[in-house]
């Protein structure tokens, strides 16, 4: 459902209506059209967010339309690696965002296991991820958006440390299409902790797509760029980060293999 802002100059809450009759189109070319139109009903919904609220939404939408941007990109992408069962990773420099790596690969399940495990079982997944060893949601603003906690697992000649994060995360559905988002941000829900290093994801966009003629399997793209911050050469982090995707497919298809479609 689409949200339509009602702008208050002086007032520290803003009202969302969400309006059944209406469409909010992005504005990009090739990738997709986008546009999100709501279910028909008679009635409107209203929901208020706080200015601190309405950001991270707009901050959750900002991450979806850069992305969608370079995911139309067709030139610029060289291969860093490619797995075995199929996971391809590219990658291209940015000016705001520096190198963002790019994973391609499929998966046999259907999108909207994928979206639950991802999105609506997030903290969960350190259960089956042993690269993190909590996911922790600090706030849920409306259906679609999220601020996150995640703090990574320390392991015995890990050449990065232990980093957290705090993320915004946003989904959007397009038809039969799943995209989720993040990017970093602050909160006053989650300051910088004594002793630990804040790392930041300058964009994360996780696209969910059935397979053409095969809708039990999924195309899975990822695009990823993240400041690890600290003393990290940028040559290390940029052979880590493609190696971290491979690992967390690697345990994601584990996870699948053993659970049931909910």
């Amino acid at each position: 459902m689409q949200k339509f802002r009602s702008h208050c100059e002086s007032s520290h809450i803003c009202k969302i209506m969400w309006s059944h009759q209406s469409v909010l189109v992005f504005q990009t070319q090739n990738w997709h059209s986008m546009a999100r139109t709501c279910p028909i009903t008679n009635n409107s919904v209203s929901i208020w967010f706080s200015n601190t609220e309405l950001s991270y939404v707009n901050q959750g939408e900002a991450a979806l339309r850069e992305a969608l941007g370079i995911l139309q990109q067709q030139n610029g992408w060289q291969t860093e690696t490619y797995q075995g069962k199929g996971e391809l990773v590219l990658s291209t420099v940015l000016p705001r965002l520096g190198k963002v790596f790019r994973m391609e690969t499929v998966l046999d399940v259907p999108v909207d296991q994928l979206y639950y495990e991802l999105f609506e079982k997030l903290e969960q997944m350190p259960e089956w991820n042993p690269t993190l060893s909590r996911v922790k949601i600090l706030q849920r603003i409306g259906k679609d958006t999220l601020l996150t906690h995640e703090i990574t697992a320390q392991h015995p000649g890990n050449l990065i440390g232990q980093r957290d994060f705090v993320s915004v995360r946003h989904c959007w559905k397009k038809e039969t299409t799943v995209y989720l988002v993040g990017t970093a941000t602050h909160s006053e829900f989650m300051p910088m902790q004594k002793g630990q290093v804040r790392a930041e994801s300058g964009l994360s966009c996780i696209v969910l797509q059935p397979l053409e003629g095969d809708q039990r399997h999924t195309r899975f793209t990822w695009l990823l760029c993240m400041d690890l911050k600290g003393w990290i050469p940028k040559s290390i982090i940029n052979r880590l980060v493609p190696q971290s995707q491979a690992d967390f497919i690697r345990y994601l298809r584990q996870h699948l293999s053993t659970t049931a479609h909910p």
